[in-house]
């Protein structure tokens, strides 16, 4: 009986090991993908662009089952003022302590912690979003197209950045501030390519 529980879990842990073993990490190549920004206030938006540091998905025989991103945030950069002036004055504001502190909290992280397969290529992500050292989670639709050890991989995410401690001029934090307010919501458009 002893010998029969001994070769029931040998087996058990050889299965679990080759189980483990489809689970491949397929690194994102992140001078070809990109991440957009949009903030808005009353009558007027601003956008630009944040660097992808590091990044992974992890397949699972073709279907997504994980993965993590290191954003660089001191790569802040704002691409719709033509005005050199006031263009490099919004991206330092956006780098020092009223927004994301950028000298304190150098990077943020996003780890997938699950992925629903939906038709068409669609996932139900659920993720841990870390800014200036907060996390929280975040529930967001990805089209993820897989083809062997490769994927291209695109997503809208919304925040509130109020959660992230990001209240400069928030009018749910500050009132009376009127058109000086800043929407709360701050807009990203993903758009990942796999290294080859």
């Amino acid at each position: 009986m002893k010998n029969i529980v001994i070769l029931f879990l040998t087996l058990s842990v050889s299965f679990s090991n080759v189980l483990l073993a489809h689970q491949i990490d397929v690194m994102v190549n992140h001078k070809n993908s990109t991440i957009t920004w949009t903030g808005s206030k009353p009558g007027e938006d601003h956008s630009g662009t944040i660097d992808i540091k590091s990044g992974k998905l992890i397949l699972d025989h073709g279907k997504l089952v994980g993965g993590e991103f290191v954003i660089d945030m001191t790569s802040i950069k704002n691409t719709d003022i033509e005005s050199e002036k006031k263009r490099g004055w919004i991206e330092e504001h956006l780098k020092n302590e009223d927004f994301f502190d950028v000298e304190n909290f150098p990077t943020s992280k996003l780890v997938i912690t699950s992925a629903e397969q939906r038709p068409d290529n669609i996932y139900k992500i659920t993720a841990d979003l870390t800014i200036k050292g907060i996390t929280n989670k975040i529930v967001f639709a990805a089209n993820v197209t897989i083809k062997r050890n490769n994927f291209l991989a695109t997503a809208n995410i919304v925040i509130d950045r109020t959660k992230w401690d990001v209240v400069y001029k928030s009018g749910n934090i500050f009132k009376d501030l009127g058109d000086k307010i800043i929407h709360d919501e701050i807009n990203f458009d993903i758009f990942l390519l796999s290294e080859k």
